[in-house]
């Protein structure tokens, strides 16, 4: 049996996953980041992208977008701003949010926010992508 860690994700409006984990996968904004359990302990920022969560029986999937992670060598908690669970998101919506950022993107003038556009567009994708996954 694999060494496990508790893993918590708690967003400001549920707790959205509790329990043990053999591995934990997720974005910041510092790049891809794999946690096993005895994992030094760190603090990073998260950026939008699909965070796997690897249990005993398998593989989950979820899109979480912005927040913070705390590891300690027996514990992950995810500070997120949304988590979604695949069945949670509507695809058409996504696929909508991510054509309306590319359009902002490619016709950006002086009072386009090019930070939020691409940040629209990455949490649209992040969203396609764990669908499609």
């Amino acid at each position: 049996m694999a060494e496990l860690m508790k893993l918590q994700v708690i967003c400001p409006d549920r707790m959205f996953y509790e329990g043990e984990v053999s591995m934990v996968e997720l974005n910041t904004t510092e790049g891809e980041m794999g946690i096993y359990p005895k994992h030094i302990p760190l603090t990073s920022i998260l950026a939008p992208g699909i965070l796997t969560i690897t249990e005993e029986n398998g593989l989950k999937n979820a899109a979480l977008h912005s927040g913070f992670v705390q590891i300690l060598p027996e514990k992950v908690t995810i500070m997120a701003e949304v988590a979604e669970w695949p069945n949670e998101i509507d695809l058409d919506r996504a696929e909508a949010a991510r054509d309306r950022a590319e359009e902002r993107i490619r016709t950006k003038n002086s009072k386009t926010d090019m930070a939020r556009a691409e940040t629209a567009l990455q949490r649209a994708i992040a969203r396609i992508n764990v669908i499609k996954h």
